[in-house]
């Protein structure tokens, strides 16, 4: 049996050790966390959640939902410490970040088969018959990013992330804010809304696209963002009635004092369980702190809101992957060595996640001398692991959440629309993951 390492405590790496682990295969986990934290990062404890607290739908119908239950059939430890540390959000799957990050790390801490070694790694390790795992994310060091580049033979890409405020719940006005979840789905005390007129959408919207923007460090300053994290300023500036479409539709949301939806809406989404913060959802922003409390502070019931954290700007790193990585996110030209997380150019914590435990899958059995498990294009995760693969053949590769565009054809008509689709590819991808699952590979 060949020795495994993973470097990188975060959600993809905390998940690639246990799935080592759970395979009786002995795994050192390096993680960089106490003596040095990136610039995201608040607290000591292993996959910590630095922007949203959301992992998004929970229904199979959805893609990302699809992805979970996948994972759930694999024993994912990220899936066991979200069930267990959930709090409501309708049809979403939201999370008490601390108990999050504190259930995955005694997991962790307390399995006989992971050391945790508690050392920042800045090269990537020789080729010296052991089986590495790097699960650095997004925000991986200079020194680790250089290596990274050398040993894969071209350079890396990247672009900008942003998180969006957390408010007090504490300083909400709740004579202007109401409860309610969209279209009724869910407890109504899942959301906090916020409604506006057109006057105040007007200069709400004014005060947004002329704000100051803070400075970017690193690189050239330039600003290259992700569409599926796109700061809410840069959204706003491709029109006026952007938001409305998007982050601030009052579709679905009446109030309920008066029985009509409001002309913009803004959401506020617990980020714990007692409702005590609340995180602006979808006002992902790279605005000056400053410029923050005075433009976030016009919308109605916000006005007195004490921001427990603003929103924030960072760079994420990640791998142009396509001719570099296989499907399983093994090096095509140093097959012991595997990649995991958004540095391969999946995109979101679920996504993230389900990376490292496929390539923590294979990494096991590499280790003990078994040939690779390859998932089937049928499931969300070996999907994803093609895309990677293969998905920027035509140039333009780009990170991607899971999403039905990327999984095998159905090769039939659905009748039924659009979710009447989505539960058939769930049918389909879970009843391979069961013939998966019985065969004792998963």
């Amino acid at each position: 049996m060949r020795p495994v390492r993973v470097i990188g405590a975060g959600l993809a790496g905390c998940e690639a050790a246990w799935q080592v682990a759970r395979r009786g295969v002995r795994v050192e986990l390096y993680e960089m966390k106490p003596g040095m934290r990136t610039p995201a990062h608040k607290t000591d404890g292993m996959a910590e959640l630095v922007c949203s607290n959301s992992l998004r739908s929970n229904e199979v119908s959805n893609a990302v939902g699809l992805l979970k239950e996948e994972m759930r059939r694999a024993s994912s430890l990220i899936m066991e410490a979200a069930d267990k540390t959930r709090v409501p959000a309708g049809s979403a799957l939201a999370v008490d970040r601390n108990e999050f990050s504190k259930y995955i790390t005694g997991k962790i801490r307390s399995n006989g088969n992971i050391s945790v070694i508690e050392r920042e790694v800045t090269e990537v390790p020789d080729d010296d018959g052991a089986v590495t795992v790097i699960a650095t994310g997004p925000l991986t060091s200079d020194a680790l990013s250089r290596s990274i580049e050398k040993t894969l033979g071209r350079s890396g890409l990247h672009f900008f992330d942003a998180a969006a405020p957390i408010v007090d719940g504490g300083t909400v006005d709740y004579d202007r804010a109401y409860f309610a979840s969209r279209y009724g789905r869910g407890e109504a005390s899942d959301y906090l809304n916020c409604p506006m007129t057109k006057e105040e959408y007007d200069a709400f919207y004014d005060a947004l696209v002329s704000a100051r923007v803070a400075e970017l460090h690193g690189d050239d300053g330039s600003l290259n963002v992700f569409e599926g994290c796109m700061p809410v300023e840069v959204m706003a500036a491709r029109g006026r009635d952007t938001l409305r479409f998007g982050p601030m539709k009052p579709v679905g949301l009446p109030d309920p004092r008066t029985g009509r939806e409001a002309y913009a809406v803004v959401q506020l989404r617990r980020e714990d369980t007692a409702g005590s913060m609340f995180n602006l959802v979808g006002f992902q922003t790279h605005l000056a702190f400053p410029e923050q409390r005075r433009v976030f502070g016009m919308i109605p019931g916000l006005e007195n809101a004490e921001f427990l954290r603003y929103g924030v700007m960072h760079r994420n790193t990640y791998i142009d992957s396509p001719g570099l990585l296989t499907r399983t996110y093994s090096v095509i030209t140093r097959p012991d060595l595997y990649f995991a997380g958004q540095m391969t150019g999946v995109e979101g914590y679920v996504e993230s996640a389900a990376s490292g435990l496929y390539a923590g899958i294979n990494a096991a059995r590499r280790a003990v001398g078994e040939d690779e498990l390859i998932l089937p294009d049928a499931t969300m995760t070996g999907a994803m692991g093609a895309y990677v693969a293969g998905g920027g053949l035509s140039g333009n590769f780009q990170p991607m959440n899971a999403n039905f565009g990327i999984i095998a054809p159905l090769g039939k008509k659905v009748r039924g629309g659009k979710r009447a689709r989505g539960e058939e590819y769930a049918r389909r991808a879970l009843e391979e993951m069961d013939k998966i699952k019985e065969e004792g590979l998963i």
